[in-house]
């Protein structure tokens, strides 16, 4: 059992939720965010300002070894940041920095955060004439921080464990990804374009995404990836209508609007079944209560 963990990105829309729920868990954390305060307040929370760059300076404030090191701190998940190289090369690195990081302050344990972009990233890259879009640069990054932190965590000897998250989705995101923005839409009234979303798709909510970490950092095997979704992976189409119906019944759905230039993933990119069998791991909110549950958040944010 968890005593003590280390956060880092513990200000951001995951970073937050997975602090929240260690410490309902009675889990002391050492928060470590660039922002210049805590967005959590509680009395089993150290929080560290850090500038990832120098993520070795953090080391004399943490009193007690940790048992688990978990990693959110990425600058530019969403929007134009994406097509950054140096930016995403920047996080690919730091990420590593916070393996050896972890070594230094005698945690053994290293839970690293994927996405699902990862296994998109490397079909769309590495297919025959293809010519990839630059927000996969994105992908390419986390990928390079997923095989590099693996390698370098072998060799100093730390557990690496590696969660990609589908789609994650809730209370607390601000970004233009997706569904944050089409919930925002319905909300408004706003023109509802869409590709075809005939494309495989899942979306987790933010409670269950916090509930896989901490059980992954509890029972998870060391030196494996599990998938933290929802478990009823679909068409993307099937989610949006889903979103409509909760939220803005009788609003138009344009679909065929936009053109879709990504990849149609295989149902095995959102296999659940490892992090069920290994954590106990059992999503509880249906995707309609969560839509529900998000919108009345931006409403009243």
């Amino acid at each position: 059992m968890m005593k003590c963990a280390v956060v880092t990105g513990s200000n951001g829309f995951i970073g937050k939720a997975v602090t929240e729920r260690l410490l309902s868990r009675d889990v002391h954390v050492y928060a470590i965010d660039l922002n210049a305060e805590s967005a959590v307040l509680h009395n089993d929370l150290d929080y560290i300002r850090c500038d990832f760059a120098e993520i070795s300076s953090a080391s004399d404030a943490i009193k007690t070894i940790p048992d688990a090191f978990f990693a959110f701190a990425w600058a530019g998940s969403a929007g134009s940041a994406r097509t950054d190289y140096a930016l995403q090369l920047d996080n690919a690195r730091y990420t590593a920095d916070c393996v050896s990081f972890a070594k230094n302050i005698g945690c053994s344990r290293f839970i690293g955060a994927g996405s699902i972009t990862e296994t998109e990233t490397r079909l769309a890259v590495l297919a025959q004439n293809n010519k990839p879009a630059m927000p996969y640069i994105y992908g390419t990054g986390k990928a390079a921080a997923h095989e590099i932190g693996k390698c370098l965590s072998a060799d100093l000897g730390v557990d690496f464990l590696w969660a990609t998250i589908t789609n994650a989705y809730g209370p607390g995101e601000r970004s233009p990804r997706l569904l944050n923005t089409t919930i925002r839409k319905m909300l408004s009234g706003e023109k509802l374009e869409f590709t075809a979303a005939t494309q495989r798709y899942d979306f987790v909510y933010i409670d269950d995404v916090a509930e896989a970490f901490c059980l992954i950092g509890e029972k998870g095997h060391p030196f494996c990836e599990y998938t933290i979704g929802s478990g009823t992976a679909q068409p993307l189409r099937l989610f949006i209508e889903e979103a409509r119906d909760a939220l803005a019944p009788g609003a138009v759905l344009e679909f065929g609007a936009l053109p879709f230039t990504g990849i149609d993933l295989p149902a095995t990119a959102f296999d659940i079944e490892k992090l069920r069998a290994d954590t106990g791991y059992d999503p509880s909110v249906p995707f309609n209560e969560g839509v529900r549950r998000t919108a009345e958040w931006i409403s009243g944010d």
